[in-house]
């Protein structure tokens, strides 16, 4: 049930958004140099590598040498354009093409690089336990925590996430859809 509501909430949120998501792909280009989809590899469920589909809001090398960097509030590696998309968290609408690829869904924990996978997993091994499941473009530890710009913070906002995978069922998804849209609403992005 749960991947039928992704595939039809997928399709209609394309359907209906390609036009806007067209007219942020332009002035991403126009603002900044680079392409206006970023693509980067994350963990998915299995731990299965797949690749994830932004919005670029960030300069075009914003990690230098490879090395990955989480992003914080004032971060200055975020375009002008990309601090209204992040606030919104409009920079993350590619992701409905995950959903659709089945590499996603809605609701689940965020999906995150090896690279912190591999530290999370050091400090706090049932991690592993995210796995089960499909991530989300949106997910309860970010609804209840929010971003997180360290290690220590990603393990905290996990314990919503190993909840969520406890008690998952379609009235929590509601509650985490509601909760999702007020805080967009609001702005409250990175």
């Amino acid at each position: 049930m749960k991947r039928l509501l992704d595939i039809v909430f997928a399709l209609l949120a394309l359907v209906l958004l390609w036009p806007l998501m067209l007219v942020f792909a332009i002035i991403i280009r126009l603002d900044s140099d680079g392409e206006a989809i970023y693509k980067q590899w994350r963990l998915g469920k299995g731990a299965e590598v797949f690749t994830i589909y932004k919005f670029r809001s960030m300069t075009k090398d914003a990690e230098q040498d490879d090395v990955p960097q989480l992003s914080h509030r004032e971060d200055e590696r975020v375009t002008r354009i990309g601090r209204f998309l992040r606030n919104f968290h409009l920079d993350e609408l590619p992701q409905l093409w995950n959903i659709l690829k089945g590499e996603m869904s809605f609701i689940g924990p965020r999906p995150e690089r090896q690279y912190y996978v591999s530290q999370i997993m050091n400090k706090d091994p049932r991690y592993a336990q995210i796995f089960k499941v499909r991530p989300g473009l949106t997910s309860y530890g970010m609804v209840m925590y929010g971003y997180a710009s360290n290690v220590d913070e990603m393990i905290e906002r996990m314990e919503y996430d190993l909840e969520y995978i406890e008690r998952q069922s379609l009235l929590l998804d509601m509650k985490i859809v509601w909760k999702t849209i007020f805080t967009v609403m609001k702005g409250k992005g990175v």
